[in-house]
């Protein structure tokens, strides 16, 4: 029997989520429903096998190895698995720059 993990939605990538939706609902809400419903059945996947996202290359550069990422084209969604847990940290548009997204989170910018 595989391991089954719990996921866990960090409160940033939760917002992510809603601004990501409110936006495209502003002129499509059946394509807002849609993606929600893709990006939320992408992260309820990982519940068995979370090491199937790729580490994230710009943080692989850098010598960073335990954030992984999957990608629901054009989004990102960034994730840390820890013993049985997996941590939703952000969901964000992949035209967007990874580094800048981060580093504004962290210095509160």
């Amino acid at each position: 029997m595989s391991q089954k993990y719990r996921i866990l939605w960090a409160e940033a990538a939760e917002k992510d989520l809603t601004e990501i939706i409110d936006y495209i609902a502003i002129d499509n809400p059946a394509d807002a429903a849609k993606i929600l419903q893709e990006i939320k059945q992408q992260a309820a996947s990982l519940y068995t096998f979370p090491e199937r996202g790729r580490i994230v290359p710009e943080l692989h550069e850098n010598g960073i190895h335990f954030y992984r990422e999957l990608v629901i084209p054009p989004w990102r969604m960034i994730y840390r698995i820890s013993d049985t847990d997996v941590y939703l940290l952000c969901v964000f548009d992949s035209r967007r720059n990874v580094e800048d997204i981060l580093m504004n989170r962290l210095v509160g910018l």
